[in-house]
Parts: C-alpha cells; sequence; structure tokens
C-alpha cells in the first residue's frame, strides 16, 4: 500500500474520531445542537461521551456555583432616605437546556440577574424604611454608666430587619428565574452606607454628640480637681494652725520654764535681784536705743538712775 494513502488515511481516521467522541469534566454539562438547535437530553455525567461528527456541536456550561456580583446603586428608602446600597448573589445553572434556549451563555445570565436582582432589591429597599434594613434584631443596646438617661440609646423597634429583607428579595428573584434554567442560590447585601451628603451630617452628627460627652467628662474633671484643691487647702490650714498652736505652746512651757529657771536663779538675795533688774534694763536700752538717738531721760527714770550710779561718785 502507497505509504502517503496510509497516512492519509489515518490522519482523516483521526479528525473523524476527534469530531466524534468529546469528553465531559467533573465541573461540566453539556448541551449537543444540530445546525443550531438542541438534541438529545443534557449531558451530565462525565466521561467519554459520542456525537454525530461535522453536524453536531457541543456547548459546555459550568456545573459549580456561580458568582454575581452587582453594582452599589442609590435607592431610597420607604422614609426617604437615600442610601448606597451593594449586593451579592451566588447562583448556578439548574437546566442547562432552558440555560442555553434562553440565554445562551454566562454572559446573557449576568446581564437577566442584573435586571433582576437589581430590580428585586429596589422595590424591597423602597418597602422598608431605612432602620429595617440596618438592623437585624430588636436587641437591648449597652448601657453606659457614665452616659445619663439623656444619652442613652433608645433603639427603635423594627418589624422585619434586613435578614427577612433579604429572604424576601431572594424568594423573589428565584420566583423570576424558574423559567431561566438557573436557580439563584443566595442573595446577601454586602454593605448599605449613606450618600455623601446625608453621612457628612451623620459624622458632624457623630463628633458633636461625642464633643458633648468630652465636655461633660471635662467638666466633672474640673470640678473634681475644683473639690480636691479645696480640700488641700484646708488641710494645710488645719495643719498650719495645729503647728502654730503646738508651737505656741511649746514656745510658751519654754518661757515658763526660763521664767522659773530665772526666778530660782535671781530670787537667793537682794544683790542677785538687783544685777537681774539692771540686766534686764540694759537688754531694753540695747533692743531700743541705736547711734543715732536721743534720749531724753528723766531723773526719775530707771535707765536714768543705771547710768547715773554707774558714772560712780
Amino acid at each position: 500500500m502507497n505509504p502517503r494513502l496510509l497516512l492519509a488515511a489515518v490522519v482523516l481516521g483521526a479528525i473523524a474520531l476527534s469530531g466524534l467522541v468529546y469528553v465531559v469534566d467533573e465541573a461540566e454539562q453539556v448541551i449537543r445542537t444540530q445546525f443550531g438547535r438542541p438534541v438529545g437530553d443534557p449531558v451530565t455525567t462525565p466521561g467519554l461521551h459520542f456525537k454525530v461528527p461535522l453536524i453536531q456541536k457541543v456547548h459546555r456550561f459550568e456545573k459549580r456555583f456561580l458568582e454575581w456580583d452587582g453594582e452599589a446603586n442609590q435607592l431610597p428608602t420607604r422614609d426617604k432616605r437615600f442610601i448606597w446600597v451593594d449586593t451579592y448573589a451566588r447562583w448556578r445553572i439548574s437546566d442547562p437546556l432552558k440555560f442555553f434556549q434562553r440565554l445562551k451563555d454566562e454572559r446573557g445570565a449576568q446581564t437577566r440577574l442584573d435586571d433582576i436582582l437589581d430590580g428585586e432589591t429596589r422595590n424591597a429597599i423602597a418597602n422598608h424604611d431605612l432602620v429595617e434594613v440596618v438592623r437585624t434584631t430588636n436587641r437591648t443596646p449597652e448601657v453606659d454608666e457614665s452616659q445619663t438617661e439623656e444619652e442613652r440609646v433608645v433603639l427603635e423597634t423594627i418589624v422585619d430587619g434586613r435578614e427577612k429583607i433579604r429572604l424576601e428579595i431572594l424568594a423573589k428573584a428565584q420566583a423570576r428565574t424558574g423559567d431561566l434554567g438557573i436557580e439563584i442560590l443566595d442573595v446577601r447585601l454586602k454593605r448599605i452606607n449613606y450618600v455623601a451628603e446625608v453621612q457628612a451630617k451623620v459624622f458632624d452628627r457623630m463628633i458633636a454628640e461625642r464633643e458633648r460627652i468630652a465636655a461633660r467628662f471635662r467638666s466633672q474633671g474640673e470640678g473634681e480637681a475644683l473639690r480636691i484643691q479645696g480640700e488641700r487647702e484646708r488641710d494645710l490650714k488645719r495643719i498650719g494652725s495645729e503647728a502654730y498652736r503646738a508651737a505656741e505652746e511649746i514656745r510658751g512651757r519654754a518661757d515658763a520654764a526660763a521664767t522659773e529657771i530665772y526666778a530660782r536663779a535671781y530670787n537667793r538675795s537682794r544683790e542677785s535681784q538687783s544685777f537681774y533688774e539692771f540686766l534686764k534694763t540694759m537688754e531694753t536700752l540695747e533692743a531700743t536705743v541705736d547711734p543715732e538717738t536721743v534720749l531724753v531721760l528723766s531723773s526719775e527714770s530707771d535707765f536714768y538712775g543705771f547710768l547715773k550710779r554707774s558714772a560712780g561718785p
């Protein structure tokens, strides 16, 4: 046999075999089409499968969970508060045949999910007040013992809450995707935030609240400081007065003891008494007279009498 003909036959056989056989992965599910129309049942079991070469075409779809991440939208609540809401979801292709007929591919599915999930989120947010969207339960707020009754937070009672709103969005979105061959597994509100204008006002109010509490603490601290300072000054005066009284008592007892000693020393004779009188007179004279002092003494004064006697006959 001609080697060239043999080689051509092998190549044609390989091409025909490749068009006849296809492999399905564990994470895939397959739809076969013939001239653009689906044929047969969806292939969901992994392994080796066959098709008509050149006529039938294989379309592969994910069997695993897929992600939908929506854009943050500015939405109004029932109480006319504008907020940014960012959502995400998880979904899967539950019926590949319907999915192919209605949506063709994942890009078409993402576009349709944008319409469904964004619309249901908008409707749910518009039917509830902001407090319902933000909170989940009617929890009891923590109490700060340092706060007054006016400063303590009182939370408004909610009826539904964010979790029920999320389940409402999920249920309505699932009802709208049932005939598309996809199943929405979960929807979550990823982030909720005020618009920039409202956010600035909220921050200003929070700052004012913190400053008011800080001013109250500062006032209490200043009052406590004044009280401590007053007690300190009172204690200092009390300690000083007690020390002065004790010192005066000691000085009085010392003077009394000294006087008693002087009395015993100078009361022994007439001469000692005269000497003591002279000594005390001189001490007084020394304390009251300086070199520039001019004394005018009467002849009957003690100073004159002592000076006259000291001058001799």
